[in-house]
């Protein structure tokens, strides 16, 4: 994590405050719960909450003699707790409080990215509506290919990312387990009931086996799901960059005044806001390969995972929360030019049209190998050479044979490419 892509919430949900907080949440309620059950006395649980306190600084101090973090912690909560820190941790081993703690960051780092994903949606869905029938040309492998509307490009990346809303509520739910189980996860000293009340408490599942560390299993998929979100961030980031070049200049990103370009070009205006999401979706995507690697653990436990995760935790969810917020901006803001959109669609001379006069030909009795010819050499003729395209075609007496003029004219109506924007809007935003 670095500041230049860190947004306050979601930074400080991974700072060491918040970690140890957890970690003193998770114990306290563990006593409560043995307290409930008669292991412990209730007046040792009360004295947790009541007196329970941890100074980082400490903490990291004794961890430099202990070379343990989870010891370290409670020889600190134990000096302010006083006698009762003995009732602490009763039963538990590490793996209960770290695993359980990231289960809970994992789930309030979701929340939030659920939270921007709301946000990017909500402008996606305005900027598609307000450009549902603005036409532009379509591209397949970067080349002119037929008429669509820019609301439509649009309405295909809200698609998707509804798509990685619905997958990342799953999977906050699948990481949102809490394991109080005790080592190798037997609960040999410890009732399950103690894991039931924390995991209520927290606002957890219980792991069914938790071995002695929650399965990471789980942990893959949510990583793999921001993957995914991150891939879809720079599918439309590198629409909009190409759309930006200035052969297209379709549409740009804002570009605030007083802004530069280039130190020593003064005309630039240049995607940067969609390279750096390129950049960042980049990052979020190469957390997913280890986090695949750290499912195969030794037997009921190791600590390959633990340093893996102590990284990609923070950097993924991150580095994603910055980039979707800065999405959102960039999808607000964007600059889009209709009219440069309608010259590029005109600049091939009505080639975008070829479909329709291959099919109404064939309607006509022309065989499709030789409708395809027939087209396919007045098309080559307008590539290489320029031209008008409808022309071209009324001069060729197969093509006056089975078509008037005014039935070639027709086929070169723009309206034909809007008569169906409306229902791939109502199955995009049921209206």
């Amino acid at each position: 994590m670095i500041p230049r892509y860190s947004r306050p919430e979601m930074a400080a949900l991974w700072a060491p405050e918040a970690r140890f907080r957890i970690w003193f949440e998770i114990e306290a309620h563990a006593c409560d719960a043995q307290a409930i059950l008669g292991v412990i006395p209730t007046e040792a649980a009360a004295a947790v909450w009541q007196r329970g306190r941890f100074e980082i600084e400490r903490i990291d101090e004794i961890e430099r003699e202990t070379r343990h973090d989870v010891i370290a912690f409670l020889t600190n909560l134990a000096e302010h707790v006083g006698p009762e820190a003995r009732f602490v941790h009763q039963g538990m081993t590490s793996s209960d409080v770290l695993d359980t703690c990231l289960a809970v960051q994992l789930a309030r780092a979701a929340d939030i990215l659920l939270a921007d994903l709301d946000q990017l949606l909500a402008a996606l869905e305005r900027r598609a509506m307000e450009h549902r029938k603005t036409l532009c040309i379509g591209r397949s492998h970067g080349i002119h290919a037929e008429p669509t509307t820019f609301g439509l490009k649009l309405a295909g990346h809200y698609a998707a990312f509804a798509r990685n809303r619905a997958r990342l509520a799953a999977a906050r739910a699948d990481i949102a387990t809490c394991a109080i189980s005790g080592a190798v996860g037997t609960f040999a000293n410890i009732d399950p009931f103690v894991e039931r009340h924390v995991a209520d408490k927290l606002g957890l599942a219980v792991e069914p086996v938790s071995t002695q560390v929650i399965p990471r299993d789980r942990h893959a998929m949510y990583f793999a799901t921001l993957g995914v979100i991150a891939g879809s961030i720079e599918n439309l980031a590198v629409e909009i960059r190409h759309l930006q070049r200035s052969e297209v200049r379709e549409a740009e990103e804002y570009f605030a005044p007083g802004q530069k370009g280039s130190s020593a070009m003064p005309h630039k205006r240049n995607p940067v806001l969609a390279e750096n999401l390129t950049g960042l979706a980049r990052l979020v995507r190469g957390y997913v390969t280890p986090a695949l690697e750290n499912v195969a653990l030794w037997h009921e436990r190791d600590i390959s995972h633990s340093s893996v995760e102590r990284m990609i935790g923070p950097d993924a969810t991150v580095t994603l929360d910055f980039a979707l917020a800065r999405l959102t901006g960039l999808v607000e803001r964007l600059i889009v030019y209709p009219d440069r959109m309608r010259k590029n669609l005109d600049a091939e001379g009505g080639l975008v049209f070829s479909q329709q006069v291959l099919l109404a030909l064939t309607q006509k009795g022309m065989s499709r190998e030789d409708a395809y010819a027939t087209v396919q050499t007045h098309a080559m003729a307008i590539w290489r050479d320029g031209g008008d395209f409808q022309a071209s075609l009324r001069t060729d007496p197969r093509v006056a044979e089975r078509l008037s003029a005014a039935e070639i004219a027709a086929l070169f109506d723009l309206a034909h490419h809007l008569r169906h924007v409306d229902t791939i809007f109502a199955r995009v935003f049921g209206r």
